[in-house]
């Protein structure tokens, strides 16, 4: 194989792996495992909140009933003491400040108790409800990664024989040149390479003056197009090339 036929190739092959990688980008399953994944970091990063004020009312509850023993045994220790007996007058009205102080305690600590148990129990119901959204998501998510990979099967096995019979065409191309083809492919989207058809490139297709043509005709078979700056091969294509 010529330089010249390697390039051509080379590019044939480029064109044909855009063709194919943009067939298995647009394939469906793509798309949803792409609105899988938002999903699932949406609700992922919900659940990390959930998660967060569950601890928080969890904490706040354990306070709460801690406080609630404790005054409760407060007022059994003072009730016992006020049983005894033999106080004086003062020491039994302390008695008395002293427990409806704590009753009042108890009260507030039993009326936070209930509303802090019920978003308790929301935020544990949410928790739930998030994490089988998530475990419904993966299952989802591994329907879809299935289903592409059996329908992109053969895509991927053309893109893998493409990639071999690139590499193949790469080997008869020189270094310098690999390099300037590299180049005109990314800047060209993939038409990287043209002949010279007559006086006119194939690609650009803008008509060579007779100076420029002579000189063209006359230099290497790879060169650049004076206009459009794609690599230019200036020999005739070769029937079965």
């Amino acid at each position: 194989m010529t330089e010249a036929t390697a390039l051509t190739t080379l590019q044939e092959i480029d064109l044909e792996l855009l063709k194919h990688a943009s067939a298995l980008a647009s394939m469906p399953q793509q798309q949803r495992l792409k609105t899988i994944e938002l999903a699932r970091r949406k609700v992922a990063s919900e659940l990390t909140g959930i998660v967060g004020q569950r601890k928080d009312a969890e904490l706040e509850i354990a306070d709460t009933e801690a406080d609630l023993e404790h005054y409760n045994q407060k007022t059994a220790e003072v009730q016992a003491e006020a049983d005894a007996g033999g106080h004086t007058h003062r020491e039994i009205r302390d008695f008395e400040q002293s427990l409806t102080s704590l009753a009042k305690r108890i009260e507030k600590c039993e009326f936070a108790l209930g509303p802090a148990r019920e978003r308790l129990g929301r935020l544990e119901r949410a928790e739930r409800n998030a994490r089988l959204t998530l475990e419904r998501l993966e299952q989802e998510r591994e329907a879809a990664q299935a289903s592409l990979d059996e329908g992109s099967a053969t895509l991927r096995a053309k893109i893998v024989e493409l990639t071999r019979r690139r590499e193949d065409a790469a080997r008869d191309v020189s270094a310098e040149h690999l390099a300037a083809y590299e180049v005109a492919r990314k800047r060209f989207k993939g038409l990287a390479v043209e002949r010279l058809r007559g006086n006119v490139p194939s690609v650009c297709r803008v008509k060579l003056q007779p100076s420029q043509f002579h000189d063209l005709a006359h230099g290497d078979e790879i060169t650049e197009c004076p206009y459009c700056h794609r690599i230019l091969i200036t020999s005739e294509e070769v029937e079965g090339e």
